[in-house]
């Protein structure tokens, strides 16, 4: 499901790239914002450890890849343009998921304001940090 959602959302993504619409921006010097996959580790260790990072590779794609997922990628992934394999299959996925009751718009969000979440938290800590240096930092500078 993951992979076909993948190469669904790269589908629009070309499509709105390809829009009368966008050439007009293109034409301003807008650019395209490149696509982000994230959370590309494998988790079922039953599974090619880097069955996400193959499968997504595309052009105009950034992916960031967990530590442990490069060193398995440079170990024995093999490069290859496939986030366009398959459209048929995808659509059959696709279908299958809303044929069993499963929206996937509700899942998309769903898992988009979880990635957001997991990004909010860590930023939140990290500008806090910034403030207790930068107050440690003030504070010291009128001791001197």
């Amino acid at each position: 499901m993951a992979i076909a959602s993948a190469r669904a959302a790269y589908q629009l993504y070309k499509e709105i790239h390809a829009s009368e619409r966008f050439r007009k921006l293109a034409a301003g010097g807008a650019r395209p914002q490149r696509v982000l996959w994230a959370s590309t580790s494998t988790k079922n260790p039953a599974e090619s450890d880097v069955k996400y990072v193959e499968a997504l590779i595309g052009p105009e794609t950034i992916n960031t890849i967990p530590l442990e997922t490069l060193n398995a990628y440079r170990d024995h992934g093999n490069p290859a343009l496939r986030l366009e394999d398959d459209r048929e299959g995808t659509e059959r996925v696709l279908q299958h998921l809303a044929d069993t009751g499963i929206d996937l718009d509700t899942v998309t969000n769903q898992l988009e304001n979880e990635g957001i979440e997991k990004f909010v938290k860590p930023f939140d800590k990290l500008i806090q940090a910034l403030e207790r240096k930068k107050n440690a930092t003030a504070g010291a500078t009128k001791l001197k």
